[in-house]
């Protein structure tokens, strides 16, 4: 037990940069948490934390046990969860973490009556469109687009994420219907912003891929704001079909049909994933998510 609780402290102090503040979490004195992770580092016969006056860093040795060590305490933490909460009634905090859109759109929606189904449970969501590392940042469940990770966690496909190109009838009538992907470069286009930035409009033409973006009028990684913007007039916008339905079955946008397809990544079929870690199915909390979700959004889907 000394040595988890030293492991413990030593990832404390990593995350936070600081031996006082990670000794405030655990409520014992910097000194006393000083002296056990100095005594981790003998015992290995490494140096795991450069120590400055200032702040306190990783060494290389260091860097890689850290990611081990965390691994095996989000292991052990799952571990013990699972053996309290073997065949009981599903319950406690379930940390979700979703792209903004799809959480907005679709799976908030979801959630109310997953609430009325499962009222012990008290849910922590996050809304978000950076990538989130299930064991790093504590979460249970993530919904994410673009493709299975490689990483070792479950991914199931919730449906299809391929992105159209929109507009509304007043733009097309003033600036005309593009036919053709290369005339969507004298378009005004409507780009939303992910992590890595606004995504490009792209074709393969004659087998070489080509950019055919359409010059940048509004860049956003709001989606509401950018349909709203599209439904005004404002230009062309490529969104996932799911994120565009409502618009397109009420009339304010109409799909284009261009050739060549205009996508955002030279792989076709997109995918909407829910990821999570093997071990925590066997959690009630997350098995209850995991099948309620996954039956809903196919079900919608």
């Amino acid at each position: 037990m000394d040595q988890l609780r030293a492991l413990k402290y030593f990832v404390k102090v990593v995350e936070h940069g600081s031996f006082s503040k990670a000794a405030e979490l655990f409520s014992v004195p910097p000194s006393s948490l000083s002296r056990r992770v100095a005594d981790l580092e003998q015992n290995l016969g490494a140096t795991l934390l450069k120590r400055t006056t200032r702040a306190v860093s990783l060494t290389e040795i260091g860097q890689i046990y850290y990611q081990q060590v965390t691994e095996i305490l989000s292991l052990l933490a799952y571990s013990d969860e699972t053996v309290r909460s073997y065949q009981t009634t599903p319950m406690g905090v379930l940390n979700i973490s979703s792209m903004v859109g799809f959480g907005e759109r679709i799976l908030l929606p979801l959630l109310d009556e997953f609430s009325e189904l499962y009222p012990q449970i008290t849910l922590n969501v996050s809304l978000s469109d950076n990538l989130t590392t299930l064991a790093r940042d504590e979460v249970d469940l993530a919904i994410r687009g673009g493709y299975a990770p490689d990483e070792r966690v479950i991914a199931i496909k919730l449906m299809q994420n391929n992105f159209i190109a929109v507009a509304s009838q007043s733009y097309l009538e003033k600036y005309g219907t593009p036919v053709n992907a290369i005339e969507l470069k004298q378009h005004k286009g409507l780009y939303f912003k992910t992590p890595n930035g606004p995504t490009p409009w792209i074709c393969e033409i004659d087998n070489q891929w080509q950019d055919v973006s359409a010059e940048q009028v509004l860049i956003s990684n709001n989606g509401k704001w950018l349909v709203n913007k599209a439904i005004a007039g404002a230009g062309i916008l490529m969104m996932p079909r799911w994120a565009l339905n409502p618009s397109l079955q009420s009339g304010e946008l109409t799909e284009l049909t261009i050739n060549p397809t205009v996508q955002i990544s030279q792989q076709a079929n997109l995918g909407v994933y829910l990821l999570y870690q093997k071990q925590r199915y066997q959690v009630p909390k997350v098995k209850a998510a995991v099948d309620f979700l996954v039956s809903k959004i196919k079900e919608t889907g």
